[in-house]
């Protein structure tokens, strides 16, 4: 991967791949892992981007198809990482794992299902709720009603009322 392409096409949307990289790992380790492998596949892929939607909704859904995948991998303990380095480049969003809210968020947030992850986080990156329905494939009818359910659940997470 070119440096070039690095800084003009994944370091403006680091913040955003961290948030999703974020949600779907518990370590530091892991979380790296998962960042290096979406930034290989934005690589990889960018030639398939065919422009009929913004390129940070593609980044989004490269993001969450990579750490979904890479989830399923761990769970079946047969992770596969096609590279072993992280770029320098870092965001302040990606030394958050100190934060104690954030991490307090994050954990509520890591108890969802793994697709109410990724509507949550659309929803945090203040997408609509048709760009929400376009990147996970859903009716946009269902969003509203679906993040109304997902805000619940996470204040009752984070109020102590559900393990």
């Amino acid at each position: 991967m070119s440096s070039d392409f690095y800084t003009a096409y994944i370091l403006p949307y680091s913040a955003l791949i961290i948030k999703i990289c974020r949600a779907y790992t518990n370590t530091q380790e892991d979380f790296e892992d998962y960042y290096q492998e979406v930034c290989l596949q934005i690589w990889r892929t960018r030639e398939k981007f065919r422009r009929e939607s913004e390129w940070s909704t593609w980044v989004y859904r490269i993001s969450l198809n990579v750490c979904l995948t890479l989830l399923k991998k761990k769970k079946n303990n047969t992770q596969h990482f096609a590279s072993d380095y992280l770029p320098e480049e870092e965001t302040e969003d990606s030394h958050a794992f100190a934060d104690e809210n954030l991490n307090v968020l994050y954990d509520a947030i890591r108890r969802l299902s793994e697709v109410d992850r990724g509507v949550i986080l659309l929803y945090l990156e203040e997408k609509s709720y048709q760009e929400i329905a376009d990147i996970t494939g859903t009716n946009a009818n269902n969003i509203g009603v679906r993040i109304n359910r997902i805000k619940e659940r996470l204040k009752k997470l984070l109020d102590g009322k559900v393990n």
